[in-house]
């Protein structure tokens, strides 16, 4: 397939959305408040664009994230460019997250697959797209900005129909509700670069006004060939997680992790893109996150 040539009007600017909250929350071992929040301040002194910090969610579902609000007390935001970001599953969650003024996004789970929304959320698509639009409708007058994460969106596990059309149409249903940042979702590590192509080329042509991100897990020998395909594809919008750490635990138990923070670093530095990041910092957050995760 012959690949687009994006204008300036088509292309954001980059950025990279650090993913600590996506692996935390399926890791086994309790982590206590204390370390995740000198983990976050270090990742904040990094100079990511967005922090994906913790979520506001049944602590019955995800007990990992049960002290999200006890470890946003504790960051330290007086010296960071970095915005806040959290995800939430309703409109309960949406509204305890915009009672904060540190955070910024807001992030939502909305699937391509009924299978993965049920069990992800407990809704269909169809009453995950209105609670979609409640959230928006609730925290956009407060200044907060809705990021909808398209999960499934290069195929699932279980057998249901799925092409890109499937996903521009529901897409299009996002738009309509005013949202501008969608993140398009490999949540088992379906996708191939030739998917990742397809997909970003037809949607970033067709929905102008959103700025796309890439949300991808993959194994490391893999994640660059992905990362270089969304790229070249138009996108500029990257979520990585230190070390490849992370998965969704509502998917599978066997998951791929997360694309590791420095392979995508490492790729965009290869195409020249001055990310203006403190790589000592990133050292630093390399090596604790090591202690953090016990390896």
């Amino acid at each position: 397939m012959t690949q687009p040539s994006f204008t300036h009007s088509l292309v954001h600017p980059f950025k990279i959305v650090e993913c600590p909250r996506d692996a935390m929350q399926g890791f086994k071992n309790s982590i206590p408040t204390k370390a995740k929040t000198a983990y976050l301040n270090t990742l904040l002194k990094v100079g990511f664009d967005t922090l994906d910090f913790g979520s506001f969610v049944s602590p019955k579902a995800v007990p990992q994230m049960a002290d999200t609000e006890a470890v946003l007390r504790g960051l330290d935001l007086s010296g960071t460019r970095t915005k806040l970001l959290a995800i939430v599953a309703n409109l309960r969650g949406a509204e305890q997250a915009a009672a904060h003024d540190a955070i910024t996004y807001i992030g939502f789970p909305l699937s391509v697959s009924e299978i993965f929304q049920q069990r992800n959320t407990g809704k269909t698509i169809a009453e995950a797209l209105a609670e979609v639009a409640e959230i928006q409708n609730s925290i956009f007058p407060k200044g907060k900005t809705l990021v909808v994460y398209l999960s499934m969106a290069f195929g699932n596990p279980y057998g249901e129909p799925h092409n890109p059309e499937t996903v521009a149409e529901l897409t299009r249903k996002v738009a309509e509700l005013g949202v501008g940042i969608v993140a398009l979702s490999d949540t088992v590590g379906s996708a191939t670069p030739g998917s990742i192509r397809e997909l970003f080329s037809q949607l970033i042509l067709a929905f102008p006004g959103i700025e796309f991100g890439a949300h991808l897990h993959s194994t490391p020998h893999t994640a660059t060939g992905k990362i270089a395909a969304a790229y070249e594809s138009g996108c500029r919008r990257f979520d990585g997680a230190i070390r490849g750490f992370g998965g969704c635990p509502m998917a599978e138990d066997q998951l791929t992790g997360n694309i590791p923070t420095e392979q995508i670093i490492a790729y965009l530095q290869s195409q020249s893109i001055d990310l203006q990041l403190d790589m000592d910092a990133f050292g630093e957050a390399w090596q604790l996150a090591a202690e953090v995760f016990g390896i």
